[in-house]
């Protein structure tokens, strides 16, 4: 079951977020947290993925603030389009709908816990829930802003993912993460950016399954789905 909801943030900003699943059949709730892409087909069916493994998902569409309905494909025309979106939100600001998304997802669980899973701009902002908002546990993928705000404590269990190919986070970034949160799980894959989302060309089987497989057991055990 899945369909497209209107929430409000708290400074009364109203945004679209793809559901899918039943809240009350759910042990807990999962955030996603978008490419810079949009709440595209991949991010839907990562949410529906998920919502088969007995989670109630929700992923909020974090650019309608500067652009309703955002969906694009993998191309290089619509990755430029995409930052321009970025140059056009506050960051303080996606973070309003994300804690909304979060209020709203709890309310829909009996157990009352809620996760968020990000990538790529969702993987950083995934990191910063963890951090300045209250999820109950965290996972991000090749977010490149964790490492600017590896200072910043998470307040829940976080897990973070990333490839060894990746042209826009250098392995050695990864490995001033792992230095800085010795006690967090963080893992290096044999792939690149991206690698998560069959739909880019640097997709990589091997490295979404473990890392999916490594997300889903993080993810049931720190939220006791």
């Amino acid at each position: 079951m899945s369909k497209t909801i209107q929430l409000t943030a708290d400074d009364g900003h109203t945004f679209s977020a793809y559901e899918s699943g039943t809240g009350q059949n759910s042990a807990a709730a999962l955030i996603i947290l978008q490419e810079i892409f949009g709440v595209n087909h991949h991010i839907r069916s990562v949410a529906d993925t998920y919502a088969a493994h007995g989670f109630y998902t929700l992923a909020p569409a974090l650019f309608d603030r500067a652009e309703p309905g955002v969906e694009l494909d993998y191309s290089p025309a619509s990755s430029q389009t995409a930052r321009g979106f970025l140059t056009r939100i506050d960051p303080s600001a996606m973070l309003k709908d994300i804690a909304a998304s979060i209020d709203h997802a709890r309310r829909q669980v009996p157990s009352g816990k809620v996760g968020v899973i990000g990538y790529c701009m969702g993987g950083s902002y995934a990191w910063l829930s963890a951090t300045r908002l209250h999820p109950d546990a965290a996972v991000g993928y090749y977010g490149s802003k964790v490492i600017e705000c590896i200072a910043e404590t998470p307040v829940c269990p976080v897990m973070l993912h990333f490839g060894r190919q990746d042209q826009h986070i250098p392995v050695s970034a990864v490995e001033k993460i792992q230095q800085a949160r010795p006690e967090l799980p963080v893992f290096l894959y044999d792939a690149g950016h991206g690698f998560n989302c069959n739909e880019r060309s640097s997709y990589s089987q091997p490295a979404a399954s473990l890392a999916f497989s490594r997300s889903l057991a993080f993810l049931k055990e720190t939220l006791h789905a």
